[in-house]
């Protein structure tokens, strides 16, 4: 049976709300203790996900129900991935699944896929048409004829997330797991590492290793083994959480051995 099944919806309920200090236009009140807000500027605190609006004290109080609110998520690029399913009620980011399936529909085999570039200029067209028309976005061959566009705004997609698909606070277990010798150990540990992710980060790792492996198994065509695949994912999926230069750059190694790891045991870890 597999280690970690893909999470079910219902663990994705406590989620906190993303509070900046706003300042009201018109007299507010208060949605946590429902008294009036004084003041003239800077009278409270609003959620840029879900529009809740409350006192600073209060704010420390509010439960973590927040619903974000598509009105209040006006991108898709560079936003924080857990806001944008909960906003468009999905298990996984729609770019994540809409680039996926269209690359499989029609470019699996392409040679050097994911590695070779696409034309920059067209990849900033993707993430533009994203940004604007979340799902309804078209990103079909008569649009984008070279698959690498779309390959490339997959990638940016994770490039741009604030915090990346491995985040920050998994970032060190999946490190030390690279750097196991004995095969057994290394995967019960990556295992370990998935567990530390929240329930939109390990969905959307799951469906893209999967995704992964299936290119894998037409690397005679595209040429893209698993290895090839780390290092072109590694820094994409993972970044260091602040470290110098030199651990930074000695990092890349592991990154790469990370997401090699994940594609070829995609079947037992997920």
């Amino acid at each position: 049976s597999a280690m970690l099944g893909c999470i079910e919806d219902s663990v994705l309920n406590l989620f906190p709300h993303t509070i900046f200090v706003h300042t009201f236009r018109g007299p507010h009140w208060c949605e946590y203790c429902a008294n009036f807000m004084w003041g003239l500027i800077a009278q409270g605190v609003k959620c840029a996900d879900c529009g809740l609006n409350v006192h600073k004290q209060c704010s420390k109080m509010v439960p973590n129900d927040c619903k974000p609110d598509l009105k209040h998520v006006k991108k898709v690029y560079s936003c924080d991935l857990t806001t944008l399913v909960k906003a468009h009620n999905s298990k996984r980011p729609m770019v994540v699944d809409m680039c996926i399936q269209e690359i499989e529909s029609r470019g699996v085999q392409s040679e050097g896929l994911y590695r070779i570039s696409g034309f920059s200029d067209l990849i900033e067209d993707v993430k533009l048409a994203f940004d604007r028309d979340g799902e309804k976005a078209d990103i079909s061959v008569n649009v984008y004829e070279d698959i690498n566009i779309i390959t490339g705004a997959l990638k940016l997609y994770f490039r741009d997330l604030p915090i990346p698909l491995i985040t920050y606070e998994a970032y060190p277990r999946f490190m030390e797991a690279a750097k196991i010798t004995d095969p057994d150990k290394r995967l019960e540990a990556h295992h370990e590492g998935l567990k530390l992710l929240p329930p939109a980060h390990c969905e959307t790792l799951c469906y893209l290793m999967a995704h992964l492996k299936r290119v894998t198994q037409n690397d005679k065509d595209n040429l893209m083994n698993a290895e090839n695949l780390g290092i072109v994912f590694g820094p994409t999926l993972m970044r260091a959480p602040d470290l110098d230069a030199m651990t930074a750059l000695n990092d890349i190694r592991y990154q790469r051995q990370v997401v090699e790891t994940l594609i070829k045991n995609e079947d037992i870890l997920f």
